[in-house]
Formats: C-alpha cells, structure tokens, sequence
C-alpha cells in the first residue's frame, strides 16, 4: 500500500517544532507499525536527510517504550495494543496517516517522537517497592496465603507496563491510572501493606509535583491502555489515599 504520513518533527526539546509530510510505497499489510517507520527511515538515511527519532525496545509489547499518537489515539487505532504491536492492516492504501508524540507537560519532547517519560520513573522511586529483609532469613513466599481474588486483581495491575497511553489519551493528561496500578499491586498483598500508608501518600505527592493532571472520570486511559488496566486501580488508590491521610 502507498500511504501519507504527517509526522511531528522536532530538532530538540528547545526547537520549535512541526508537522512534515511524507511518502513511503509499497507497505505490506503484514508489517508492523515500527517496520513501516523503518522502511520511512531507510528512504531518508538513503537521500541524506535525517530520520525521525521514536522510541523503541523489545517490539513485543513488554517494554513500554513505544508511544506513537497515531491518528489522534494513543498507540493506533487498534485495542489491546502498542504501536509495535499494530499492524498496518489497520489501515488502507492511500491513507494519510498523523504520527505525534504523546502530548503531556510531563512528558516534554526530546526530539521528534520521544518524550520524557522519566516522571514516571520519579513516581516509582517514591514508593513503588517493598522493603525486604535480605540478610538470609527472608521468609518464602509460598508460605504466606493470599487469595485468589487479590492474587489474580494484583497480577492484572502489575500488568502495567508504563507506556503513558493513559497520560496521552486523557484530557487532563492524568498518571492516575498508572499511579493506581502500581498502589494496587502491593496494596493487594500482605507483603505491600506494611508500608502502604507511606507508599501511597509519597507516589500521589510526586504525581502531583510531576505536574500531571487530575482524574476527572472520562475513562479513556481504560480505553487506550493497552494492557487493559482498569480504573478500578483508580478507586483503589483514592480509598488508599484517603485510608492513609485519616490514620496520618
């Protein structure tokens, strides 16, 4: 397929940026997202001209680090989700296709497609973790019961694997979504509530301070997190916080 891509263009975070267009022919439907890029990017390295930057790891949908706007959605048009992940079977011959970075004052521009997104590593570092004692009488997991209900509930909020769609799609450009899956994976476990009164408290204050928006309940964080996160977490992290202001 031939296809038009409009895509962000931004010598560094200081630069004034803007839409380029360009023209890539001859697109397997079979190719993912990140390997028509690639063809875009051979074609211009061949003519002398600078490619565009975008972030990228595994390319299997574990890592996070791709984070395409993509026609005005977070990771594409497709569900469950991220651009390496999207095929270009999404889309039809002759498209015109708009590439943007993820859109947050959190989440500054570096350069072309790659934002910042070390904010939400700020936020882990203030309390998405548990103290263990590791001088050699650790106690064996298997031995502490947990439910199955907490057990399942805690795995699916670990799910999260920290891409910002949630962060791009919301109009307040809110992390709550992200914030409450990792409170909800430690505060479902016995090993999670002994500091789970600091934990919450510290990773809302640093959200705040990141500078992202407030959850105003729209829901399309839910919608465009590929991992499927639900804003159940959110609820969880408000009953949480609330929980931890009222002992403090």
């Amino acid at each position: 397929m031939n296809l038009t891509l409009k895509i962000w263009r931004q010598s560094n975070a200081q630069a004034k940026g803007k839409m380029v267009d360009y023209k890539v022919t001859e697109i397997s439907e079979h190719m993912s997202f990140l390997e028509m890029m690639d063809v875009l990017n051979e074609q211009l390295i061949n003519k002398g001209e600078e490619p565009v930057a975008f972030d990228h790891d595994c390319r299997e949908g574990i890592c996070g680090m791709c984070s395409m706007f993509i026609n005005g959605e977070a990771h594409g048009p497709d569900r469950g989700v991220t651009t390496c992940q999207l095929h270009m079977r999404m889309f039809k011959d002759g498209d015109t296709i708009t590439i943007e970075p993820f859109r947050a004052k959190a989440f500054p521009v570096i350069k072309d497609l790659v934002v910042d997104r070390s904010s939400f590593d700020r936020i882990q570092h203030a309390g998405g973790y548990i103290s263990v004692n590791t001088s050699g009488n650790t106690q064996d997991a298997n031995s502490i019961p947990i439910s199955k209900y907490a057990a399942d509930e805690a795995m699916d909020a670990a799910t999260c694997i920290g891409c910002g769609a949630c962060v791009a799609s919301c109009k307040n450009a809110s992390a709550m979504l992200f914030v409450g899956a990792k409170v909800s994976q430690y505060a479902l476990l016995p090993q999670g509530r002994i500091e789970a009164v600091d934990r919450v408290q510290n990773m809302v204050a640093q959200m705040d301070l990141e500078g992202f928006g407030n959850c105003t309940n729209t829901g399309a964080c839910e919608v465009e997190c590929p991992k499927g996160i639900s804003l159940e977490n959110i609820a969880r992290m408000n009953r949480e916080f609330l929980s931890a202001n009222v002992k403090g």
